[in-house]
């Protein structure tokens, strides 16, 4: 087994002797259910657990991802003193999976802490407007992993292999959104949006260079010998056939493409300003929200239609701000343990 087929000698590849050739690719959902199906085996489920739910949540995992997946349900579940692995261990393993382990002793400031809440609100916000998004499954401000000090978590609702120039779009004003909002709010941003930076450049640089989604034309820019079999080989050699004035061009393009997106994310922004002020008061005072809460502060908030890319808003249904003296007062709750 090999990831660089091309390093091969030819002599091996010919006719009688390596000649056939078998793409193991990541499993699709049903590949995900069988494999999961062959890692609990040795482990106890309650009633609630359902595998083809796991499965469904869990696009893009490996066998690997899955056996670790598995193992760290059932370590929730012993914690707990437990005998069953039930679906709630199975959610909290997939966020230890996805976006690492909580990092309880990091303990932000009131000023860190606002700041953060106001940039996920904006990630989750966002991405509930936008149709033709993953869902937001949760949105949290509680540190993970090495740097994240918190997260907006969106699950595919399918398997996709293919995604359009309007999708793209919409991902890029998600990663957006949270230095966006920092600075509708503060009138200053911060250095916590540096991931999401080199994620939306980098959609953007490949809508122009890869996938003829500009004002360039349908043109293939990219010139590489990187293997098709790995994300970024080691050593990977680029050459560049086009000019230099293509090459700024492309540049131009790309910084196009970043702020045509943040025309539109501020003005989502501005137009559900009260949902994001309830977010926000929502995540400081409960640290996490779960996909159904959302919902509920979206329609109290802001009941007006989605934002479709590429048309103009219509009027909304509602006023994006209720008028106080009927809206009923915002339901405070403390989130169940």
């Amino acid at each position: 087994a090999t990831n660089r087929p091309e390093t091969l000698d030819a002599a091996l590849m010919r006719p009688g002797r390596f000649d056939r050739h078998v793409l193991v690719d990541r499993p699709d959902v049903r590949g995900r259910e069988a494999i999961l199906k062959v890692h609990v085996k040795s482990v106890k489920l309650d009633d609630s657990t359902d595998l083809q739910q796991v499965a469904s949540i869990t696009s893009g995992f490996v066998g690997a991802d899955l056996a670790n997946l598995v193992n760290e349900a059932a370590l929730l579940a012993a914690r707990r003193e437990k005998s069953a692995v039930g679906m709630k261990e199975f959610n909290e393993a997939v966020e230890r999976v996805t976006a690492g382990l909580e990092k309880k002793q990091r303990v932000m400031n009131e000023d860190e802490k606002h700041r953060v809440a106001y940039h996920e609100a904006g990630h989750a916000l966002v991405a509930y407007c936008l149709p033709n998004t993953d869902p937001v499954h949760k949105v949290s401000i509680i540190p993970r992993g090495l740097a994240a000090l918190g997260y907006t978590m969106q699950r595919p609702e399918a398997d996709r292999y293919l995604m359009t120039k309007s999708e793209l779009e919409s991902r890029i004003q998600v990663l957006l959104a949270g230095t966006l909002t920092e600075e509708m709010i503060y009138s200053d941003i911060s250095t916590g949006a540096q991931n999401d930076l080199e994620r939306c450049t980098s959609i953007a640089r490949a809508m122009v260079m890869d996938y003829g989604m500009s004002r360039l034309g349908r043109v293939n820019y990219r010139d590489s010998n990187q293997s098709p079999f790995l994300a970024s080989a080691s050593g990977e050699e680029t050459t560049r056939s086009h000019s230099e004035q293509t090459a700024r061009e492309i540049d131009e393009e790309v910084k196009h493409i970043i702020d045509a997106a943040i025309d539109k994310v501020r003005h989502i922004l501005e137009q559900r300003k009260d949902a994001l002020l309830a977010m926000t008061e929502r995540l400081i005072e409960v640290e996490s929200i779960d996909a159904d809460e959302l919902k509920e502060i979206m329609d109290k908030t802001a009941p007006g239609p989605l934002v479709v890319p590429g048309t103009s808003d219509t009027p909304a249904k509602s006023t994006i701000i209720p008028d106080p003296k009927e809206a009923p007062a915002f339901e405070k709750r403390t989130r169940p343990s």
